[in-house]
């Protein structure tokens, strides 16, 4: 299944992409090569932090794909999670030059943290994305250690349905992404274990 197309590179960065790129023309012509060196680096570099690559979904009903590219630092029982109570929380650690925008783990419906969680213990104070699958099971995404104060910015909205995989947010530099999940969640990876954005599993949620 393939993710829903994309420019290859993230809206956001192309003003920075086209000014590096006329700064390395300007260099070239009017500077000597040391600028025009310089100026050539940084083009790749934000061409590198602004890629926005098609990824292909694996096709797993009931899979939890990673939200971002990186490495897992951590997994954890937490008796008190995002929004279920006691449940699973895997922490990302983001990689600074993977792909610059998040996927969805699951397929769902965006749900809104603070307007329908109930009586549920909910802790809402970072960014996060809470998706219900037709089944029932939720899913929390939430994002931490902003570089630069630059917190995520989602471009999804709540009662919008989304793909496993789907394109859901600018990471904007986060570095990390933690995945809440049901406590009966079978969880598919360790720490240590590098992951693909929308490619990998993490996880398989618990309904039959």
């Amino acid at each position: 299944m393939e993710g829903r197309r994309n420019p290859f590179v993230a809206p956001e960065g192309i003003p920075l992409i086209v000014i590096a790129g006329i700064g390395a023309w300007a260099s070239f012509r009017y500077l000597d090569l040391v600028w025009f060196g310089l100026s050539v680096f940084v083009f790749i570099l934000f061409a590198l932090i602004f890629r926005d690559p098609r990824r292909s979904i694996p096709p797993a009903p009931l899979g939890v794909v990673s939200p971002v590219d990186g490495t897992v630092v951590d997994i954890e029982t937490v008796e008190k999670g995002v929004l279920h109570g006691r449940g699973h929380r895997i922490l990302i650690r983001v990689n600074s030059l993977g792909a610059y925008t998040a996927r969805c783990p699951v397929e769902g419906k965006v749900m809104n943290l603070e307007a329908e969680a109930g009586d549920r213990a909910v802790d809402y104070r970072t960014n996060a994305l809470w998706v219900q699958t037709d089944e029932g099971d939720d899913v929390v995404l939430q994002f931490r250690g902003y570089r630069m104060g630059l917190p995520p910015r989602s471009f999804v909205r709540f009662g919008e349905r989304l793909g496993q995989g789907a394109r859901c947010a600018y990471l904007r530099l986060a570095r990390f992404a933690e995945v809440h999940l049901p406590a009966e969640s079978k969880l598919l990876v360790e720490p240590g274990g590098t992951v693909t954005a929308g490619c990998d599993l993490i996880a398989k949620l618990p309904h039959p």
